[in-house]
């Protein structure tokens, strides 16, 4: 086989593959629209409010696991699947702590799998440098600028080092895929800071959103999916690196 016939061959394995990719997304994209067609603002917490809002996660979980394998249970598919854990904590206000630790969890792991092998690390320059240091004074910044809303909480001894904990870990996962070379990686990353930003908006009081839950829930399954997504694309540029250096 010669060069011309390899690299039509590959071209059409990534159709094939990218064609696979969007048929397992399938149900992601369908349980996020039954979301949003049965959640109303009136909506009380219950099981199926909760059951039908981590389910989009959950796919996404299963998708991962099954392109990558078991190896993901500590790695985004594990990550995702404490998101998921999150989500229904979020359902009911009493658990909101629970949801965050969840979470928390979630971008601890997703931080450890983005600097790992598994991902192109990206070589440090001026440009990743400032990206950092803008990264650190929005996190550091948000919670400076939440922080007296956070004392006027009944749980103010709780929340105030928790969130503190969460904003760090979440601006070190946003820093971290910085460094995985992956675009949808590092978008998804922003993506997730942004939803979470404006989540605690309207959790803490600090100020109303029209329509908070669709932009919190829109921006949230979309960073979700453009993690998962960059995490498969990143297995498979290890694998077609691989084999060019057997070739």
């Amino acid at each position: 086989m010669d060069i011309l016939e390899t690299d039509a061959f590959d071209r059409r394995q990534r159709r094939n593959v990218s064609c696979a990719l969007f048929f397992s997304l399938l149900p992601f994209f369908v349980a996020s629209a039954l979301y949003f067609y049965l959640w109303t603002p009136e909506s009380p917490s219950s099981i199926t409010i909760a059951g039908v809002k981590s389910a989009p996660t959950l796919l996404l979980a299963v998708t991962v696991l099954i392109w990558n394998g078991g190896r993901s249970v500590l790695g985004v598919g594990g990550g995702l699947i404490l998101s998921a854990v999150g989500d229904i904590c979020l359902v009911w206000s009493e658990l909101f702590v629970h949801g965050m630790g969840a979470f928390a969890v979630a971008h601890l792991l997703y931080s450890i799998t983005f600097l790992s092998s598994r991902y192109t690390s990206y070589s440090s320059s001026s440009w990743t440098r400032l990206l950092y240091l803008i990264l650190v004074m929005i996190g550091a910044g948000f919670y400076v600028y939440l922080y007296p809303f956070l004392q006027q909480d009944p749980h103010a001894d709780l929340l105030t080092p928790g969130v503190a904990v969460y904003i760090l870990l979440i601006t070190i996962m946003g820093s971290s895929a910085i460094r995985s070379g992956q675009f949808l990686t590092l978008l998804g990353s922003l993506v997730f800071m942004i939803s979470d930003l404006s989540l605690a908006l309207q959790v803490f009081k600090v100020m109303k959103v029209d329509n908070g839950n669709s932009i919190v829930m829109v921006t949230y399954y979309l960073a979700q999916l453009l993690i998962a997504v960059g995490d498969l694309r990143a297995v498979e540029s290890k694998d077609e690196f691989a084999k060019w250096k057997r070739s």
